[in-house]
């Protein structure tokens, strides 16, 4: 479809409040990238789609898919062998997660309830409860990987506890005993990853160690007591062991994610295409929206039909048939009697109904497949106005007829208004 007939239709506008209703970022850029399709079987088979997801929303209610994060990145380092890190990890099994409600959701609380056209998204759903069980257990946030994710790592963190507590014991005696009136406060504190005492600088000489910093004033030098020196150099070293454990922790894990790739690929991209199902569904809901019968013979007939944009409360439905007996429609009233609004409902409603959208009209209202949507639709309303404008509009129309076809749908208004407002503009409808 041409991008300028779309932004005549204010197509991007149903765009923006179908994208509102995806809850996931990818789920939210297949609505945003939606287009209307010229395939029938395409069209009817989103359509169906967006029926059944509606029909469990009335049953169920709402659902949502969480904000399931794009890990192909991540899948294709495990595919190559490489391990992921914490991040990457809990988005797998945040997915994971995601995917065993969305699962439970899809469970029928019925035997006599009938298949749909979702079964088999629903059905393919792996969890892989063991393995986002054991992530779980292993990390406990994005910056903390759980004592128990290993002996090793347990073992590891008990020594640096008993370590510290030394480390501890040896400077507290050191500020509160006879080296108190040596130090700038009592207190022990951090330099270089080294734990050190504030000594004045007078008294440098009274508490060997070594020297980490000083103050900016140089009034305080923040040293390392030589009693404790061994002690924090055991700190660092089980440090490095603890960074290589949890290395290994989530290399083991990275292993088991990798055993089910191809589950987690496909659950990826089933809980996305769910998303964006349930999104088009969503916005049925929100507007009372039926799915039209399609045809491929140019017949559209439209009952009760409303404009999405406009508020549903001061919306005027209405009745419209065009392509059975006659395929050009002529519309003509005063000003701001709703000619504009009429052209603008049928082309955007088709539209809608070619991207797999409901309609807001009443059921067994039909539409037409179009191979393109032409629209000029201006906002003057008097071509004495604005010539040039008018100008324009006459070669948009004579673009349009040297274009069109019989699998065209023509919409433009300003055909030629008169000086009289009463008169109004006409607007035409051609297939």
């Amino acid at each position: 479809m041409n991008q300028k007939a779309l932004n005549a239709l204010e197509y991007p506008k149903i765009i923006e409040k179908l994208t509102e209703k995806a809850s996931s970022g990818m789920g939210k850029h297949l609505c945003r990238t939606l287009e209307p399709s010229t395939d029938l079987e395409v069209i009817r088979t989103m359509q169906l789609q967006t029926r059944d997801a509606l029909t469990r929303l009335f049953q169920k209610g709402s659902i949502s898919f969480g904000n399931v994060k794009d890990i192909r990145g991540s899948l294709k380092r495990l595919e190559i062998g490489s391990s992921l890190g914490i991040l990457e990890i809990l988005s797998v099994c945040s997915l994971l997660e995601n995917t065993s409600r969305v699962k439970a959701y899809s469970r029928r609380d019925r035997a006599d309830i009938p298949d749909d056209s979702l079964d088999n998204m629903f059905d393919g759903l792996s969890p892989l409860t063991p393995l986002s069980s054991e992530i779980r257990r292993c990390i406990l946030s994005e910056d903390e990987i759980s004592d128990d994710a290993s002996p090793a790592l347990r073992q590891i963190r008990r020594n640096m506890k008993v370590t510290n507590d030394r480390i501890h014991s040896q400077l507290s005696g050191l500020v509160n005993g006879g080296a108190r009136s040596y130090l700038q406060d009592a207190v022990i504190t951090m330099r270089n990853g080294r734990y050190c005492v504030p000594v004045k600088a007078e008294y440098k000489g009274q508490v060997p160690g070594m020297i980490h910093d000083q103050s900016s004033t140089g009034s305080t030098l923040f040293i390392e007591p030589m009693s404790v020196v061994k002690l924090n150099n055991d700190i660092r070293e089980l440090e490095i062991e603890e960074a290589k454990e949890i290395e290994v922790i989530l290399s083991t894990l990275s292993a088991q994610a990798d055993l089910h790739r191809d589950e987690i690929r496909y659950d990826l991209e089933n809980m996305v295409e769910l998303d964006f199902i349930f999104a088009r569904a969503a916005l049925a809901m929100e507007q009372n929206a039926n799915e039209p019968i399609f045809n491929t013979e140019g017949k559209i007939h439209l009952r009760k039909a409303r404009h999405p944009l406009i508020n549903a409360k001061k919306v005027v439905p209405i009745d419209l048939s065009l392509g059975e007996d006659f395929d050009l429609l002529i519309v003509t009233g005063p000003n701001t009697g709703g000619k504009t609004v009429s052209l603008k409902t049928v082309g955007l409603l088709t539209l809608m109904g070619q991207s797999g959208l409901h309609i807001p009209a009443l059921d067994r209202s039909s539409l037409s497949v179009f191979d393109e949507v032409y629209a000029d639709i201006g906002d003057e309303q008097s071509i004495e106005q604005s010539l040039s404008t008018f100008s324009s509009h006459m070669t948009n129309v004579v673009s349009f007829l040297d274009k069109a076809d019989r699998n065209s749908l023509v919409l433009f208004d300003e055909l030629g208004a008169g000086t009289d407002p009463t008169e109004g503009a006409a607007l035409a409808i051609a297939i």
